[in-house]
């Protein structure tokens, strides 16, 4: 499938670019994205509408908004990748035209390079130039070791600046982007404004996970939380919101930009919506738990 045609940016939103560890805008601030994750496109694509980003943007205060791209399962981009590109272009033109920053996540737990390479080529070019624009180049590499994430990254990162020489891109880390010691002892050579993802469930991922992940900052390398959440790893449990205040605290202190696991209602925790609420506007009794949690911390200034 080819996107024709391209996308305008809006001068309200500012390019951004990694200096150290950090995000910064054009004028060498530092930044820090905060906003939450769709769900899997192919199982919750009726919240993949432009309603639903402008909620996200005016209720929520969302500065980010992750679209979740799955990759693998049926009805996914290897299958339908109709339907993929259509569900991720509807929230990224709508992020852009609300301003806010856009992750298209190629929401993958395995390898995949040529699929990847393909799909990143034809989605550079439709946006190209647009700094809302983010790419996350490989969700969670589960099985595959990091001389292998590192190889497909750079074969993927080499097909996004063949189009677009300055847009910001993340790279995955092993074992579901918790080992992220591995990449700060080997980061790739030779590119800029890339930063690397790590990923937490609080009531799973603590006190060793924070300390791998400042090993990683002290060796200069830079991170993004683009998935996290509060409960188990599995995605259910109890929310346990000791340690998701310690990860905020965390993030605070160093300046990492995050992304809430997910907007979907599915019959587990992480999900922040009944099954009973509609596709955009909700309302507080749309929320579950974590719905509220979340979004109060976003209204924080």
């Amino acid at each position: 499938m080819f996107l024709y045609g391209s996308v305008n940016a809006s001068a309200a939103v500012e390019r951004l670019s990694v200096k150290g560890t950090f995000l910064v805008n054009e004028k060498g601030e530092k930044v820090v994205l905060k906003g939450v994750s769709m769900g899997w496109h192919n199982w919750w694509s009726r919240f993949y509408n432009a309603s639903a980003v402008k909620t996200l943007k005016e209720q929520w205060n969302c500065t980010l908004i992750r679209a979740a791209m799955g990759v693998e399962p049926e009805g996914a981009y290897l299958s339908n990748p109709e339907k993929a590109l259509k569900c991720v272009t509807a929230v990224a033109d709508a992020a852009i035209a609300n301003d806010v920053y856009v992750i298209i996540d190629w929401h993958s737990h395995g390898l995949h390079t040529e699929e990847a390479k393909e799909f990143f080529s034809q989605i550079t070019a439709r946006y190209k130039g647009v700094p809302n624009v983010i790419y996350e180049i490989f969700n969670e590499p589960v099985k595959d070791t990091w001389a292998d994430v590192k190889k497909y990254s750079e074969d993927v990162i080499a097909c996004i600046r063949a189009v677009d020489r300055e847009a910001l891109i993340l790279v995955g880390t092993p074992h579901w982007d918790q080992d992220v010691h591995l990449a700060a002892d080997d980061p790739i050579k030779n590119v800029h404004n890339i930063m690397y993802t790590l990923h937490f469930y609080a009531a799973t991922h603590k006190t060793s996970l924070r300390e791998r992940a400042d090993y990683a900052l002290e060796k200069g390398l830079p991170l993004f939380v683009s998935e996290c959440a509060g409960m188990e790893a599995s995605g259910d449990g109890n929310i346990d919101l000791e340690e998701w205040n310690k990860w905020q605290a965390w993030m605070k202190e160093h300046a990492v930009s995050w992304a809430a696991w997910s907007i979907a209602d599915k019959d587990e925790t992480c999900s922040m919506l009944y099954p009973s609420a509609p596709d955009t506007g909700w309302k507080s009794e749309d929320l579950k738990e974590w719905g509220r949690i979340v979004k109060e911390v976003l209204l924080v200034k």
